[in-house]
């Protein structure tokens, strides 16, 4: 079947005040959305039409088709960045925990770079935390770039498109940062992530809100 659009895990007012449920029905249920029918429109007909959405992006790496790419790499990104939330104040725990301290310091200093390079960011993109190798770092992406494919095992992301922020923060992305970094950053599944050791996967059906 050709990708479906994620549901969002938990409900839209959820993370108010930080992120309104404003912001979400218009970047989830308009440009997530869109992405997702771009994809699929451009997929239509095509021996990908059912491929997952790791797959598109896979081939329109390898067959330099940048519309979808975007689109797709757009798609997961997104998926990638709601689970990355969390209306309950989370902590790092275990082996996250540990692993923080040692590659950064601490929690502070890790959520000090992550407000730091989101901030310096140019223009739209991610700012990722991802494990390589055995050790933590923060990586940025432009536009609709992404670590689904990668050697890097993403366990964190930050949306840094306008459209993320604009309606409740205007054009003042470190105030957007700042709340999202020290409030509702989803940490259990950062840990869930690093003790995986891969890439998670896009869902291929709808999920339920609880998932």
């Amino acid at each position: 079947m050709p990708i479906t659009l994620m549901p969002l895990p938990y409900a839209d007012d959820a993370l108010a005040p930080e992120i309104s449920a404003e912001t979400l029905q218009f970047h989830h249920g308009k440009h997530h959305k869109a992405y997702v029918d771009k994809a699929n429109a451009a997929t239509a007909g095509t021996d990908l039409e059912t491929a997952s959405v790791e797959d598109l992006i896979v081939a329109a790496r390898s067959k330099g088709d940048k519309k979808l790419f975007n689109n797709a790499g757009q798609v997961w990104n997104h998926g990638f960045y709601w689970k990355s939330l969390s209306p309950t104040k989370t902590q790092p725990t275990g082996e996250l925990a540990q692993a923080i301290d040692r590659d950064f310091g601490s929690l502070d200093a890790l959520i000090a770079e992550l407000a730091s390079q989101g901030a310096d960011h140019f223009a739209s993109g991610w700012v990722w935390l991802a494990a390589t190798d055995g050790k933590l770092a923060v990586v940025q992406t432009h536009d609709a770039e992404t670590l689904a494919d990668g050697v890097a095992n993403p366990l964190l992301v930050v949306d840094l498109w306008e459209h993320a922020y604009y309606i409740d923060r205007r054009n003042d992305r470190a105030a957007y940062l700042k709340v999202v970094l020290n409030q509702v950053l989803n940490w259990d599944f950062a840990g869930e992530r690093l003790a995986a050791g891969g890439a998670w996967t896009y869902p291929a059906e709808k999920v339920s809100e609880q998932a």
